[in-house]
Parts: structure tokens; C-alpha cells; sequence
């Protein structure tokens, strides 16, 4: 059954990196219905029917193109993001399994990219436990996403990969994390201009989201604003999309070379 206009129910990420997009959305449109989760839930959430607009991981409208992309806003870098990040235990050249975030889609599959074009490996995967500590993984990898990537682990670990800058570094291309997508037969009349406005006014105040956040992810309001400010990129445009694009490609060429992958980690 499709949602009535006046109420739609629209998830949203609940880490530091998606409150520059939903800056004042609650009092901006009174009509929607906001719930906050991980990324991962939310694309389930918005596929089961759930929830009628999500910001969800790129990945999953490569996977679900009949859904529609309703905003230029989006969570993507032009270079380090900060706050997506492989921690191994041994070279990264000689990485045999890997724990993946379990709040994680676009950044496990960019993970396990990099590593097939770097060095055509392809290690054994299963999941991290969103509580669970990434001391505790057996792994010789951890991939960590949102604000728990921004602080380093306690554990052994050698080498750290920043996903966003080796992304950028190896494919001159920025990346696109996370973008607002509707799922099929949703009015969505005028939502566009709204999330685009809301991202506007998020950009224009992220010193006062700094000062506000701060303290919750365990940074200095100064450390906060860096990391909105220089490693987040907010706006869709034309090189996003190309970045995009290559990212789906390379996505689908891996995974068609997978076919014994687990069915939850596609």
C-alpha cells in the first residue's frame, strides 16, 4: 500500500555524518515521519517497505534501480573521509580474512574492491557485530564505518586504510557513501527541494552542529567541524556521479566473481 503523502516515513543515518542533512528537517517538514538507524537497517527497512525515503548506502540503488534517487544531497568525499576505515593486523597485502561492519554495505564492498585491484586479493568475510568490540574480532582486518572508525581501536593492529583516500587516490574519482532514495510508487512531490534546503541550511550552520555533536563522538568541537567541513562532501554533481558509476561497476564485476559469497553479504 502506498504511504499517504502527508506522512511519510523517512529514515535517516544516526551518525555525525548525516546531521549537516537533517539540519532542522523535523520543524522544515512537520509531514514526515523521522527515524534514525544504521545504514544497512535502513535499506532493509526501505526494501521491506518500512520506511518510504531513506538515506541509504550507494550500493543498494546499484542493487535496486527501480527505486529513485530524490535529492542531490548526499554523504560522499572527495578524499579522506575520517570515518571509514580498514585496520589490519599484517600487511594489508597479506589479509586472508576481514571482519565487516555489520552497519556496512558501500564501504564493505569498496573495501573488498581496493583490495582485489590492489592486490587481487579476496579474503575470507563475515560480520562484526554492531556492539561488538573490534578488539574482540579474530580477523586479520576490521572494517569500522561511522564514528566508531574515527578513534582508532585498542588492539594490535599494524596498518590503517582511510577507504575514502585510497578510493580517491586509486580512482581519481570522488565517493558517494550514502544517498536519499524512495522506493517505487512513493509521492515524493517536492521532497527533493526540501532535502536539498535542509543540506543548504546544514552547511551553512556546521559550526553550531559542531559545538552540538561534539562531545557525543568523543572530539573537540574543533576536531568536529574539521572533520564535516574537510572530509564530507554533501552535494551530488556531475564528477559524484561518475565516481558513482565506476564504483557500480566495479561492484558488479566483483560480486559476479563471488558466487560463493554468502547470500547476507551481498
Amino acid at each position: 500500500m502506498t504511504a499517504s503523502p502527508h506522512r511519510l516515513r523517512l529514515g535517516a543515518v544516526s551518525y555525525l555524518n548525516t546531521k549537516p542533512l537533517v539540519f532542522g528537517l523535523a520543524e522544515r517538514a512537520p509531514q514526515l515521519e523521522i527515524v534514525f538507524d544504521v545504514p544497512s537497517r535502513l535499506a532493509d527497512n526501505l526494501h521491506s517497505g518500512k520506511l518510504d525515503v531513506a538515506l541509504i548506502p550507494s550500493i543498494e540503488y546499484a542493487r535496486h534501480r527501480d527505486c529513485i534517487l530524490v535529492s542531490d544531497a548526499c554523504i560522499g568525499c572527495r578524499g579522506p573521509v575520517l570515518s571509514v576505515k580498514l585496520f589490519s593486523r599484517k600487511p594489508m597485502r597479506k589479509i586472508q580474512n576481514l571482519a565487516l561492519d555489520a552497519g556496512s554495505r558501500t564501504s564493505a564492498v569498496l573495501a573488498r574492491i581496493l583490495l582485489w585491484e590492489r592486490y587481487r586479493l579476496r579474503p575470507n568475510l563475515f560480520w562484526l557485530g554492531i556492539d561488538c568490540e573490534p578488539s574482540a574480532a579474530g580477523a586479520d582486518a576490521v572494517l569500522l564505518i561511522g564514528d566508531r572508525a574515527i578513534h582508532p581501536p585498542q588492539a594490535d593492529f599494524i596498518d590503517c586504510w582511510d577507504l575514502g583516500d585510497q578510493w580517491c587516490r586509486w580512482s581519481e574519482l570522488p565517493f558517494v557513501f550514502a544517498m536519499w532514495i524512495a522506493r517505487p510508487g512513493i509521492d515524493i512531490s517536492g521532497l527533493d527541494e526540501i532535502l536539498s534546503l535542509t543540506r543548504d541550511a546544514g552547511v551553512a550552520h556546521l559550526a553550531e552542529i559542531a559545538r552540538t555533536e561534539a562531545a557525543g563522538v568523543g572530539l573537540s568541537p574543533d576536531q568536529t567541524l574539521n572533520y564535516l567541513q574537510n572530509n564530507l562532501h554533501f552535494y551530488l554533481s556531475g564528477r559524484e556521479r561518475q565516481g558513482m558509476e565506476r564504483f557500480f561497476q566495479l561492484a558488479a564485476n566483483l560480486e559476479a566473481h563471488e558466487t560463493e559469497l554468502e547470500p547476507a553479504l551481498r
